[in-house]
């Protein structure tokens, strides 16, 4: 749907922002993938029973890629000999991905296609690879952090990935599919796979507040290793000019995963409530219905609050409900069910001698009476309150330029 489309493509530019200013290059890999690469890593002879297999005219057969790792490495296997001083690498991609889910629900939540954020990193040593690790994961905590919405960080398994080192993100829902221990005393969370889910001690503070919780997984990191690259020939010529394998990482968002999780964790049974940066639009103008006695004035109300509204806070985040045949109470309920952060209605108070108001409805349920300017005002506020939470972007200007140059060219 457009409107939340809207929503993906501004995730995917917080995304974007965060990958590059921690070195990130941003790539396209094929989505099917020979099964001979997974063959060379072992993972073929896993559990394969939510991969999705095709043949072409040939017989030869591929995966529809749920992950890239293989995809990545042997693509960097097969590029000139790079030198230690072209590392580290940190290539990311944002793209469709396909798992057979057993139990696929909640829509986007758990869907058999998804889109993914996936980024795979090469390193000359484990010190350097857990230096990526900490600068990834920081751009990982900053991203959740813009979003706004609860989330905790926890210790995970490897799973069938590999590695020494992985980190789990989750929003904390009912539906969750996962089982976390979260401490209400320090803060401290930690997968259950990983964990005694029998004792009540947190591990970190010694206190018995320890207590589980649903959690949906919206970001994995992995500390990989050679696990790729050793089979598959990923190698660097050292100082001393002689191959050598590459350590990698692999960090992963699930893009439309996230979207769909936050709307869970912040909405209602009557609305949708939107992270402030991903909200389809900031603000939806509601003006007069066609053939109503204030129609005539109150469009001029409505046509000064448009120019206003495009210069406050642009004219691709102000949506003009033009409907003018239906009532007014019916594009509110629309606008409610939508989630706009603001609505303004110009009715019939707008255009009264004494005092004219408009209305202005606040996602959450808030109604304001407000004269234009005051109005302004809040919408102007709101506006400040999105650019603060990408002040990252300036404040960080130094760091971003560290980043870039640790993330060298390929």
């Amino acid at each position: 749907m457009p409107i939340a489309q809207r929503s993906v493509e501004k995730l995917i530019g917080l995304v974007d922002g965060n990958m590059q200013r921690a070195g990130g290059q941003k790539i396209s890999l094929p989505i099917l993938t020979p099964t001979g690469l997974w063959k060379k890593t072992g993972r073929l002879e896993g559990d394969i029973s939510e991969f999705y297999m095709v043949r072409d005219r040939s017989g030869k057969q591929f995966l529809m890629s749920p992950t890239h790792e293989e995809a990545v490495t042997a693509m960097v296997a097969t590029t000139a000999p790079i030198s230690y001083r072209q590392l580290p690498l940190r290539l990311y991609q944002i793209g469709p991905k396909f798992r057979d889910e057993l139990k696929s629900r909640f829509g986007l939540m758990r869907a058999k296609e998804f889109l993914m954020k996936d980024m795979y990193t090469f390193d000359v040593s484990e010190e350097t690879a857990r230096d990526t690790y900490s600068r990834v994961s920081a751009a990982y905590d900053r991203l959740f952090k813009q979003l706004e919405v609860p989330f905790v960080k926890v210790n995970a398994a490897t799973g069938m990935m590999g590695g020494s080192l992985s980190h789990e993100y989750h929003y904390v829902s009912p539906v969750g599919e996962d089982t976390l221990m979260q401490c209400s005393a320090c803060g401290f969370a930690g997968n259950a796979e990983v964990l005694d889910s029998a004792t009540t001690e947190c591990p970190n503070c010694r206190s018995s507040q320890l207590s589980q919780v649903r959690g949906v997984e919206v970001a994995h990191t992995f500390l990989l290793g050679e696990k790729y690259s050793k089979p598959l020939g990923a190698t660097y010529l050292n100082t001393s000019g002689k191959p050598q394998s590459l350590v990698m990482g692999c960090y992963g968002i699930g893009i439309t995963r996230v979207l769909a999780s936050a709307l869970e964790v912040l909405s209602t049974d009557q609305e949708l409530r939107w992270p402030k940066l991903l909200a389809p639009y900031d603000v939806c103008l509601i003006g007069p219905k066609q053939g109503s006695k204030e129609q005539q004035p109150a469009e001029a109300v409505e046509n000064e609050l448009l120019q206003h509204l495009g210069q406050i806070c642009g004219a691709q985040e102000l949506l003009h409900d033009d409907r003018k045949e239906l009532t007014i109470g019916k594009r509110l309920l629309d606008a409610k069910r939508l989630g706009h952060p603001l609505t303004i209605v110009v009715g019939a108070r707008a255009v009264q001698q004494e005092a004219p108001k408009l209305e202005l409805h606040v996602s959450g349920g808030e109604k304001l009476e407000l004269d234009i300017s005051e109005a302004l005002k809040l919408v102007a506020e709101h506006s400040r309150q999105k650019k603060s939470l990408l002040a990252g972007r300036v404040r960080e200007v130094e760091e971003s330029r560290i980043s870039q140059s640790i993330g060298h060219q390929l």
